[in-house]
C-alpha cells in the first residue's frame, strides 16, 4: 500500500520486481557490527578501530534507519527484525557520544574568579613528522602564548625549527626522533625533570615533571604520545601506557594534568577506564567534542587530542586551533589551579573490576612490547 503523500512507492519507482530491502539490510549490517566490535573486550587493531568514528557511524544509523521507515512498508517479520538491531545500535553510539555534546552536562566547572598566577595554559600540537609548516605553528604560538607547549612527533628537522620557541621558553625537555614518536616540552615556568622517559618500550618516550605556578604551587604534568592500533600493532601498549600514567595520577600528591596525543577517543573503553583509574576530568564534556583528527578530512574526524586534569582545575578556556599542516589540529586550553573545587565536582572512580582489568592490560602490554620487539620496559609501577 502507498504512503499517504506519495502517488507511488518507493519499490514502483525503482522496479516493481526489485526488493530494496536487502540492500538495506546488507548495508545497515556493516555499521551494526562496527557498533558491536568496540563491546568485545579485545586489543585487536581492526576491534579497536571501530571505537574512533562513532559520530559517522551513528549518522550513517539514523539515514538508514529514517530513510527505511519513511520509504518502506513494515509489514513482515523482517522488517521487525531490521528495527530490533538498529534502534539499539543507534542508540548505543548516541550514548557514547552525548557526554560530548553542548546539550550535555559539563564535567569541569567553569572559572569563576579569574587569577592569573593559579592559571596555566597548556598548548598541545601533534605536528606530523613530514609536516613542513613549521612557521605556522610558530605563528599560533605566539599567537596563543601559552605557558606549557607539548609537540610531539618532532625529529631533527622540527628539532631545528623549534629553536627560537628557546627565547619564550626558558624551561625545556627535547627528544627528537625519526620514528614518529619524538618529544618536546616548552614550559614558561620551573620544570622538575630535565629529561624523557620510557614506560614500556624504550622507542617512545614521555615525560612526567613538576611544573611551578607563578603562584608557588608545583603541579603534576605528564605529556604522552602513545602507539596507535593500527595492521601491525594490536593496542596494548597503548591501553597499557595510558594505564600506567593514570595510576601514577592517582597516587600523585600533586594537582596533575594529563596531556597528549592519547592516539584514542574520549568515549572508547580504553579512555573510559583511563578516567576512572585516574580521577581525571575531561573538560570536552558538556562543550562539544573538539575534534582534532584528521584536520585534512572534514567528515571523518574525531577527537585524538587531550587535556585531562584532577578535580583541583576549573576551566577558563578550550579551544581548537587553526591548521598548521599536520593531520592534527593543534588543542588549547586554560586552567585554573583551584583547590576548593574539589569539593564539587565529583571525580571519576575505578571499582574492583576496573583495577583488576587495568592491571590485566598492563601485563599484556609489558607482555607484547617484549614479544613485538618495540623495546624492553625501563620502568616498573
Amino acid at each position: 500500500m502507498p504512503r499517504d503523500g506519495f502517488d507511488v512507492s518507493v519499490q514502483a519507482q525503482w522496479g516493481r520486481n526489485f526488493d530494496v530491502r536487502p540492500l538495506y539490510w546488507v548495508i545497515s549490517g556493516i555499521f551494526v557490527v562496527l557498533t558491536i566490535f568496540p563491546l568485545i573486550r579485545s586489543a585487536r587493531w581492526w576491534v579497536r578501530a571501530a571505537d574512533f568514528p562513532r559520530l559517522q557511524i551513528a549518522t550513517a544509523l539514523a539515514s538508514l534507519l529514517a530513510s527505511y521507515i519513511l520509504f518502506i512498508d513494515i509489514n513482515d517479520l523482517w522488517d521487525v527484525l531490521y528495527l530490533i538491531f538498529m534502534v539499539p545500535a543507534l542508540g548505543l553510539q548516541l550514548v557514547r557520544i552525548f557526554p560530548y555534546t553542548m546539550i550535555a552536562p559539563n564535567q569541569v566547572r567553569k572559572t569563576s574568579s579569574y587569577r592569573r598566577a593559579d592559571s596555566i595554559k597548556v598548548m598541545i600540537s601533534n605536528v606530523l613528522m613530514e609536516n613542513r609548516r613549521a612557521t605556522d605553528l610558530l605563528q599560533v604560538v605566539r599567537e596563543v602564548d601559552p605557558d606549557l607547549l607539548l609537540v610531539v612527533e618532532t625529529d631533527d628537522w622540527w628539532h631545528q625549527k623549534l629553536v627560537p620557541l628557546d627565547e619564550l621558553f626558558p624551561y625545556r625537555i627535547k627528544r627528537p626522533q625519526d620514528n614518529y614518536y619524538g618529544m618536546e616540552l616548552f614550559s614558561k615556568f620551573e620544570l622538575e625533570a630535565d629529561d624523557v622517559r620510557f614506560l614500556l618500550s624504550d622507542k617512545i618516550p614521555s615525560i612526567r615533571t613538576g611544573v611551578l605556578l607563578p603562584s608557588g604551587v608545583w603541579i603534576e604534568f605528564f605529556g604522552v604520545h602513545p602507539r596507535p592500533p593500527d595492521p601491525d600493532h594490536d593496542s596494548e601498549g597503548r591501553d597499557g601506557e595510558l594505564l600506567l600514567v593514570a595510576k601514577e595520577m592517582r597516587r600523585s600528591k600533586r594537582a596533575a594534568i594529563v596531556a597528549g596525543d592519547l592516539n584514542d577517543v574520549a568515549w572508547s573503553h580504553t579512555t573510559r577506564l583511563f578516567q576512572r583509574m585516574s580521577g581525571a576530568l575531561d573538560p570536552r564534556r558538556g562543550r562539544g567534542m573538539f575534534n582534532s583528527f584528521h584536520a585534512g578530512h572534514q567528515l571523518l574526524r574525531w577527537p585524538l587530542d587531550h587535556i585531562f586534569h584532577d578535580t583541583s582545575f576549573t576551566l577558563v578556556e578550550l579551544r581548537r586551533l587553526p591548521n598548521i599542516g599536520s593531520d592534527h589540529f593543534p588543542v588549547f586550553a586554560e586552567l585554573q589551579y583551584e583547590p576548593s573545587a574539589e569539593a564539587k565536582q565529583d571525580a571519576p572512580k575505578a571499582d574492583h573490576e576496573d583495577r583488576e582489568e587495568a592491571a590485566e592490560m598492563i601485563q599484556e602490554a609489558r607482555e607484547g612490547g617484549a614479544d613485538k620487539n618495540l623495546g624492553s620496559p625501563t620502568y616498573e609501577l
